[in-house]
């Protein structure tokens, strides 16, 4: 499970420290672009995330798809599926056909989901660098610098389109030579969701092991 969140989230840990100076232009479509998402109700997203390192000659590539309302989340990816419903936090895997269940305990967990588009607000210097063209859209690039220097994280690249300040993609750049490349390839604004989509149902999975962690 911790594997996906770190995957889908900017950094590891939140840093703590204090303040640095930032740059303006970047701060203003930051803004922007976490404002979009904050007024949705929900959304959901379809992406593509590429792992690499050279040193290592690793190229994987996973695609998978993510329902976020508030707090609340659900993701599936290749055998898997992290369901999130504010106080209880599912996780299934396929091969195994088990569930683990436990308590959602946001400050324990790495990064979630729903607090992708918030992050850059506490731990992280971020500077303006470029514009650039992806898939066709014209995009600004910024870069974002974990303040605390013990952070696994030491670079993310955050493209947000022009036209309407929605995330694009991000890189994350990691000390042990790992990049993960997160690219949105197809987003819906305020989908229909009910308390059913962030709760794990057992009678849809039939014969699974229902493990309860709390």
């Amino acid at each position: 499970m911790k594997k996906f969140l770190a995957l889908l989230a900017f950094s590891v840990t939140l840093a703590h420290s204090a303040p640095a100076q930032q740059d303006p232009k970047a701060g203003k479509i930051l803004d922007q672009m976490s404002a979009k998402y904050q007024a949705l109700k929900a959304f959901n997203a379809s992406f593509t995330q590429t792992l690499e390192n050279d040193a290592a000659k690793v190229k994987e590539n996973l695609t998978g798809d993510i329902t976020v309302s508030g707090q609340k989340f659900r993701l599936k990816m290749k055998g898997q599926e992290i369901i999130n419903n504010g106080t209880t936090l599912w996780t299934y895997m396929k091969a195994e056909n088990e569930v683990n269940i436990s308590d959602y305990e946001p400050d324990e967990e790495e990064v979630s989901p729903s607090q992708i588009y918030t992050l850059y607000k506490k731990g992280y210097k971020y500077t303006y660098v470029q514009e650039a063209k992806e898939g066709g859209e014209l995009c600004d690039v910024i870069e974002l610098s974990p303040e605390d220097r013990n952070n696994a994280v030491f670079k993310v690249r955050l493209s947000v389109s022009k036209a309407d300040k929605s995330v694009k993609s991000w890189k994350m750049f990691k000390k042990n030579g790992n990049r993960y490349t997160f690219t949105i390839k197809k987003f819906v604004p305020n989908p229909p969701v009910t308390a059913a989509t962030f709760t794990f149902d057992k009678s849809k999975y039939k014969g699974v092991k229902v493990i309860d962690l709390r």
